[in-house]
């Protein structure tokens, strides 16, 4: 299984925001520049975490981005469904239940492992904020 780019995009660029989430917004042009990172693709990405809650937008010259609450509170799990959705290893278990190729989800011999995946990756997500990512402060952040 492996993430996509816009969410490994995603998670640095929100690290990013979380290292100087006491300083104001912060331009996407200079987080594209500290992650070596297209700006054309964190176009693409900021708006999902904008619909998800998890980021603020402010205009004008000193305009950018901010955390929409604390680094603390914000899970890399956020994130990864923010850009890419629910995370399922397999379709069959998407939040809507129904892949229409799969017609034998009551006697699914695989099902629960399937499940087991989903759950432990959730979990991992799920336990890793925003500031713990930040602790180890990388040395091209200044």
């Amino acid at each position: 299984m492996k993430l996509s780019a816009k969410v490994e995009y995603g998670v640095r660029a929100m690290a990013i925001l979380a290292f100087y989430y006491q300083s104001g917004p912060l331009p996407l042009r200079e987080i594209a520049e500290q992650e070596s990172i297209s700006l054309k693709f964190l176009e693409q990405i900021f708006p999902n975490f904008r619909r998800s809650g998890l980021i603020i937008s402010v205009r004008g010259s000193r305009g950018g981005y901010l955390l929409s609450r604390p680094p603390a509170e914000i899970k890399v799990g956020d994130i990864v469904r923010a850009v890419d959705g629910p995370i399922t290893p397999v379709n069959c278990l998407s939040d809507n239940g129904s892949d229409p190729c799969c017609h034998r989800r009551e006697g699914c011999l695989t099902r629960q492992v399937w499940e087991k995946l989903r759950d432990k990756i959730n979990d991992v997500l799920d336990d890793v904020s925003l500031d713990e990512l930040i602790d180890l402060k990388p040395t091209h952040i200044t």
